[in-house]
């Protein structure tokens, strides 16, 4: 043939292709056909602590936490999980990626440590080892901060207040443990860390306060405007006119303000976040 013409030639099967071909057809049998309202996985978990089998422990823990009997409510430790059964073959056995019974996959996604399996890689999980569990979203889109001692967005790589261990906290609100919560968390104005959806309830009911410090989570500089304007326009009776000690949720700071029902503004940072710490100069 001349330079440059193309062509093909066959090639021989080789049987290690057809061996590999068929060990992944039998390791994907059943992939995202088992599984529970919180993963999709081909086995289910002996918990270590009651001996009895769920497919995850967010099945156990809520089962058990609805228990009439307090003393027999409890939640499952992840990592002393230590036999598994596989939901295609039934087969108990240890703790491992693949059945040794019918050779498929508990799940797309495997974490020995934690004892994690799931077959919805979409949600692009990681094992972060200085949080020591499993999270979702992508290693890449997430750092560990180590004083706040969880990971969060990279959007926030300073760029947060930093609280001690503020996450390995329950969320001020639902009162559900944040640090393993599958529930998204944020991260306020002051540090503090609650759940998205939380967050949201509590702006949607008009409460601007962290119901842990009481600063103020928005910019509200735009509502104490308002409140100057308002406070102008609505002058209080004679007898009401005397000053009270405040103290400032948002600088901290202790001052004194007119006393007047519509609030009293701090003089460091003219914030209205205020409470009063005592009654004043009441002339009466």
């Amino acid at each position: 043939m001349e330079d440059g013409d193309n062509f093909v030639v066959d090639q021989p099967a080789i049987e290690g292709d057809d061996h590999n071909s068929a060990e992944l057809d039998r390791q994907n049998v059943g992939k995202m056909l088992y599984g529970c309202e919180h993963y999709r996985r081909r086995c289910k978990l002996r918990a270590p602590c009651c001996n009895e089998i769920f497919t995850c422990r967010h099945c156990h823990n809520e089962a058990k936490s609805a228990l009439s009997n307090p003393k027999e409510r409890h939640e499952i430790v992840r990592h002393n999980v230590k036999q598994v059964v596989c939901a295609v073959c039934d087969t108990e056995q240890q703790v491992a990626g693949i059945c040794s019974e019918c050779g498929v996959k508990f799940g797309e996604y495997y974490c020995e440590i934690c004892r994690f399996y799931d077959d919805d890689t979409k949600k692009e999980q990681f094992h972060c080892d200085d949080c020591g569990i499993c999270r979702v979203g992508g290693r890449e889109n997430f750092f560990h901060c180590k004083k706040c001692g969880s990971c969060y967005s990279v959007e926030l790589r300073d760029n947060h207040l930093c609280v001690e261990n503020s996450m390995k906290n329950h969320c001020p609100i639902c009162y559900e443990f944040l640090f393993d919560s599958v529930k998204g968390t944020t991260i306020m104005k002051c540090g503090h860390t609650m759940h998205m959806e939380c967050y949201a309830e509590m702006i949607h009911q008009n409460q601007y306060r962290c119901p842990i410090c009481s600063k103020s989570v928005l910019n509200m500089s735009g509502t104490w405007q308002r409140l100057d304007l308002e406070i102008e326009a609505t002058a209080m009776p004679e007898e009401y006119r005397y000053e009270v000690p405040i103290l400032c949720n948002d600088c901290n700071s202790t001052g004194k303000a007119f006393f007047h029902i519509l609030g009293h503004k701090c003089k460091q940072c003219n914030s209205y976040n205020t409470r009063m710490i005592g009654t004043g100069e009441d002339p009466q």
